[in-house]
């Protein structure tokens, strides 16, 4: 039986293509016979205990350029006119990101949500990674400067980050004879309200930051990212590349601690970070990476998270 699928996800006309892991997603659901259909976050309306959004059924294709033919707008009942909603709007995981979990939470009796919008608000990416603090490099969440300079003369060289920044953005190395760590807290705590990570720098970050993507709490592949020549960062929006890789020991052992987690909280599909077998990150709003494990693997993951999705909408 074809399942109706609604996306709730950034303009389709501007992404990426070549990388993108929703639309990935969204040509192995069409090519099982699934309708799908397009819309904004914002575009959500609540009224009379019905959660509805204009939207526009789209066909999908892997021609850059030419990858998307829309219908006509209708509004959809997302409780009632369709079966799956994913969500996979890109952060920042603001307060808009976090209205719509509340709204989409009301449909779940009738509608798969996927991931779970209740465990994607109770889940940040740098705050949920803290209960498994035994994989994780010396952290601490602070926004207080005495604190971030014990941690910092402790530590040597220390990366500053924001607690719901995305792709890499405002990440800070600050290095041993580094004069700039008051200025930052200072500039972190007038730019963000919030308090902000502080972790103890890992030099193997030159060798790699291993994105795996683990589907249903079981892990499906991975790849290791690479910083370009100057930098920290091996985000892939922020410059880096991608290369094949296999998961160590270590990997595995912290992949079969987090998975049960991931699958009771219905949090379908996750993409975590690891550094040197270090632990930074658990992605769980709009994680990417499936384009690349799938090139050099050969593998399908967007068919087998379509296919899980499947499964649960189904049983």
């Amino acid at each position: 039986m074809a399942l109706k699928i609604a996306v709730q996800m950034d303009p389709l006309e501007t992404i990426n293509i070549a990388g993108d892991s929703t639309f990935a997603i969204m040509l192995a659901a069409q090519a099982r016979g699934h309708q799908l259909w397009h819309y904004a976050a914002g575009d959500l309306t609540y009224r009379d205990g019905r959660l509805k959004a204009p939207a526009r059924a789209v066909t999908v294709r892997r021609i850059a350029g030419d990858h998307v033919d829309f219908g006509g707008w209708e509004t959809l009942d997302l409780g009632a006119d369709v079966d799956v909603v994913l969500m996979r709007q890109d952060p920042p995981f603001d307060l808009a990101y976090i209205t719509a979990t509340h709204l989409l939470e009301r449909i779940q009796h009738e509608t798969l949500v996927v991931n779970d919008p209740a465990a994607v608000r109770n889940a940040p990416e740098k705050l949920f990674v803290l209960d498994y603090a035994q994989f994780m490099p010396p952290t601490i969440i602070t926004r207080h400067l005495e604190e971030t300079r014990a941690f910092h003369a402790e530590h040597g060289e220390v990366v500053v980050k924001p607690l719901y920044g995305n792709a890499g953005s405002a990440v800070f190395h600050v290095g041993r004879a580094d004069a700039n760590l008051a200025a930052l807290t200072e500039l972190f705590g007038q730019v963000w309200r919030e308090p902000f990570m502080v972790q103890a720098f890992l030099p193997d970050v030159s060798k790699g930051d291993k994105r795996i993507v683990l589907i249903d709490g079981k892990p499906a592949g991975a790849i290791n990212r690479l910083p370009k020549a100057g930098e920290i960062r091996s985000n892939l929006a922020a410059g880096g590349r991608a290369d094949a890789t296999d998961l160590t020991p270590r990997e595995q052992e912290i992949c079969a601690a987090l998975g049960p987690e991931l699958a009771k909280r219905g949090l379908l599909f996750v993409g975590i970070d690891v550094i040197a077998g270090y632990l930074t990150e658990i992605n769980v709003t709009s994680p990417t990476g499936i384009v690349a494990i799938d090139k050099f693997n050969g593998t399908d993951t967007a068919g087998l998270i379509v296919e899980t999705i499947e499964a649960k909408a189904r049983g």
